[in-house]
């Protein structure tokens, strides 16, 4: 719409009415032309009210990848008395699964540190290990739930402190020797430069274990829609690599792939395993 005093047919003068009647006709050919307009917009607002979402803007689509889609009606029940409602996911492989999540490409480009403390399970057996959860500000995925499920995954027998050899704390400050950073897809691609992820994988880079957010929300076709599981793959392995471990190879058709094996790109002939001593 243009302003009206940048309008030129807004200077002129208006036109004379030339006689009473055509006056009388104009302004009823006027009205009866406003009504249509008016029933045109009606029609086309109801078809637009029909053929959309409601909540206008479109929801930003993820980068396409290989990971199955989110289940079409995940459950739901009563949460209590407060009239909430809670989203569970399918039960797969005997687990309860955590709703996939769609993640936007990019987000703020900063990261935030997630608050508080997370304790080392009890004892002095085993080397304390402090580490740091950061994610990146404007993710829909909760910095206080991810940073839970690290903690989870590093502190369970199967994984890297297994036997007693590492106790896993989690702080907020002082010295750490690693960060777990949950990033977008554009902030992965720039934090594991010069390696090329394509938004699509996950990296170790410095000091930091890079989870891209859209592998965690999203999981990977090599899993299928064993979300729960890929989430504890990917934590083990990108701090695997902070804890000095390289990349290995499937040892055999359908034998449990090492959790360093590269699963997010292919299982290569093995079977999918997320943990790195899966027998506990």
């Amino acid at each position: 719409m243009h302003d009206l005093q940048d309008d030129p047919a807004a200077s002129r003068p208006p036109r004379p009415v030339k006689g009473r009647r055509r006056g009388r006709r104009r302004t009823g050919l006027a009205a009866a032309a406003g009504a249509v307009v008016l029933l045109g917009a009606g029609a086309v607002a109801a078809w637009s009210a029909m053929g959309h979402d409601h909540g206008g803007a479109r929801p930003q689509t993820a980068r396409t990848s290989s990971a199955p889609s989110p289940p079409p009606s995940p459950s739901r029940r009563p949460a209590g008395k407060t009239g909430t409602t809670v989203v569970r996911g399918p039960v797969v492989n005997g687990r309860r699964q955590p709703v996939r999540v769609r993640v936007p490409e990019s987000a703020s480009g900063r990261y935030a540190v997630v608050p508080g403390r997370a304790a080392p399970p009890p004892g002095s057996r085993g080397t304390l290990v402090r580490y740091t959860v950061e994610v990146e500000r404007g993710l829909p995925i909760s910095g206080a739930d991810f940073a839970a499920e690290v903690q989870r995954v590093l502190n369970d027998p199967r994984s890297w402190g297994h036997g007693g050899a590492m106790r896993f704390e989690r702080v907020a400050r002082g010295p750490v020797r690693f960060r777990v950073a949950l990033s977008s897809p554009a902030m992965t691609d720039r934090m594991c430069a010069p390696l090329v992820t394509g938004g699509e994988l996950s990296c170790r880079h410095g000091d930091r274990s890079v989870v891209n957010a859209l592998r965690y929300g999203q999981g990977a076709a090599s899993y299928g829609r064993d979300l729960a599981s890929y989430r504890e793959y990917v934590i083990n392995h990108e701090v695997g690599h902070a804890l000095g471990h390289g990349h290995r190879q499937c040892p055999g058709k359908g034998r449990p792939a090492p959790v360093m094996v590269q699963q997010t790109k292919s299982l290569y002939g093995c079977a999918p395993n997320p943990w790195p001593f899966p027998k506990g």
